[in-house]
């Protein structure tokens, strides 16, 4: 088999930022897959999963529901490795014009109180894998750290230009 487009990425370089991790074209229609690296893959412990969980949830929910972009959400959830999320969006969109999304996405996440959307047995097949406190922290930190003020290194692939 062919090796896939995100394993030729350098993880031993590759640090938190907002990425385009590929963009897919079908029938004239463009989708872009955004990597929103939290942790610095094999440098940082990863994510726990139920910090994850209860990231996808709220993140799932936010952005299907945001006016200004929910028709062009396609899907976003976590990687594999529990370093970061995917987020897939119609059309061509750079990290930059993103961004402004991400962060209304993050605060969110970092300031939300009450019940985890979806987050019951009869909405979710692993409803009680899901720590609000842990999704806060993390969310805090991407915004600190990352999100806030991120410049043109964090917003391409080691190797890529901008």
């Amino acid at each position: 088999m062919e090796k896939i487009a995100s394993f030729t990425v350098d993880h031993l370089l590759l640090e938190p930022g907002v990425y385009v991790s590929r963009v897919d074209s079908w029938q004239g229609i463009d989708v872009t897959t955004l990597d929103l690296r939290m942790v610095a893959p094999n440098r940082e412990p990863p994510m726990d999963t139920a910090a994850v969980h209860a990231i996808e949830h709220l993140g799932a929910t936010f952005l299907r529901n945001d006016a200004s972009w929910k028709e062009r959400i396609v899907y976003f959830g976590p990687m594999g490795c529990r370093t970061g999320f995917y987020l897939v969006l119609f059309g061509l969109v750079t990290p930059r014009e993103a961004l402004p999304l991400i962060v209304r996405l993050f605060e969110l996440i970092a300031s939300f109180e009450g019940e985890v959307p979806g987050a019951q047995p009869k909405e979710c097949g692993n409803w009680h894998d899901s720590d609000l406190a842990q999704a806060r922290w993390w969310a805090k930190r991407y915004l600190k750290n990352t999100l806030r003020g991120i410049d043109d290194a964090h917003l391409s692939y080691p190797g890529q230009q901008a």
